[in-house]
């Protein structure tokens, strides 16, 4: 494994708008494609994608958009339904957004004449993520720079809702934990929420801000990573809530953190978006340098793919794709 290789993308997607986020879906949709939506300022462009990495007659990468979703406004998040699936008759695609006008929109497609959205009201400032329940989907969370974490229902009506104490940059939820919720906030600490009784039930603290963005590892659902400040930290819930790794990375400040959906020791982490160039880096636990490094033109979002060591960034009217080794 070559240390620290700087490296174009393998592959890049030329895109009709500004990329803001990009989104593999996380769940297994029954077909061999993998679908990734794209949101920009106006529309969300739900596609598929085949890398030659699993399927020896692609040459290169397949890309193909299935459908435009006029949006009327800036996206800035994106979550997949585990509803959306391409083996049904009709396929049904399902996704939720969050748009600068403080909403959020559930999409509803079959891919011909039925695509329904529902806005759903409520928070009262910047929204910087949202996750669908991962089993049923048939709620979504959400958190906000007005300090709250937010649970509704397909409705849109509002289910639970847990006061911060700074924005909320993050929330997961895990297949293997259903009635759990993880909320990273903007000062530094990570709660896990009980969405039975609506307790907080553990709190892991970076000790340093701004925490700008957490996430739980699929493979392995005792480990949480997150960014903060010009570091990626990594917790072992068992055994502290203070982290049991960290490093500086990122010369100005990191911006994105995201677990391998193949490896829980590969991470990915993006810097902020400069004036020209995001930095892309992709860690491994065993390494003490980062495997791979990649920078985007004004780079934004950063997603895996479900079942391969590759990642996504979006950029100026392109995504762009890196594969790293396990």
């Amino acid at each position: 494994m070559k240390q620290d290789s700087t490296r174009n993308s393998a592959y890049t997607v030329d895109c009709e708008d500004y990329v803001h986020v990009v989104k593999f879906n996380p769940f297994d949709s029954g077909d061999a494609c993998s679908l990734i939506a794209y949101g920009g300022n106006n529309y969300v462009v739900v596609g598929t994608c085949r890398f030659q990495e699993e399927d020896a007659e692609v040459e290169g990468m397949q890309y193909k958009t299935l459908r435009t979703f006029h949006h009327g406004i800036r996206v800035d998040a994106i979550a997949w339904s585990p509803e959306t699936r391409l083996d049904g008759l009709p396929p049904q695609i399902r996704f939720c957004t969050a748009a600068s006008d403080r909403k959020l929109r559930l999409y509803t497609s079959d891919l011909q004449d039925k695509n329904e959205f529902k806005t759903f009201d409520g928070h009262s400032d910047y929204i910087n993520d949202l996750v669908f329940a991962p089993k049923e989907g048939q709620e979504v969370a959400s958190v906000s720079d007005d300090h709250t974490c937010r649970v509704w229902d397909l409705e849109g009506n509002e289910k639970a809702h847990f006061v911060l104490r700074s924005p909320g940059m993050s929330v997961c939820w895990h297949p293997e934990e259903p009635f759990k919720l993880m909320v990273a906030e903007k000062n530094g600490t990570i709660r896990f929420y009980d969405l039975v009784t609506q307790q907080a039930i553990l709190s892991l603290e970076c000790e340093q801000k701004p925490l700008m963005s957490a996430d739980w590892c699929l493979k392995n659902n005792l480990k949480i990573g997150a960014v903060a400040g010009s570091d990626w930290l990594i917790w072992d819930i068992t055994r502290s809530s203070y982290p049991q790794d960290k490093r500086p990375i990122h010369v100005d400040r990191a911006r994105l953190f995201r677990w391998s959906r193949v490896n829980e020791n590969l991470f990915a982490t993006t810097g902020y978006p400069g004036k020209t160039n995001t930095q892309l880096l992709i860690h491994h636990l065993g390494h003490p340098q980062p495997i791979l490094s990649g920078t985007a033109a004004v780079g934004s979002g950063l997603t895996w793919h479900r079942t391969l060591p590759l990642c996504a960034v979006g950029g100026d009217h392109k995504i762009f794709f890196w594969v790293s080794e396990m």
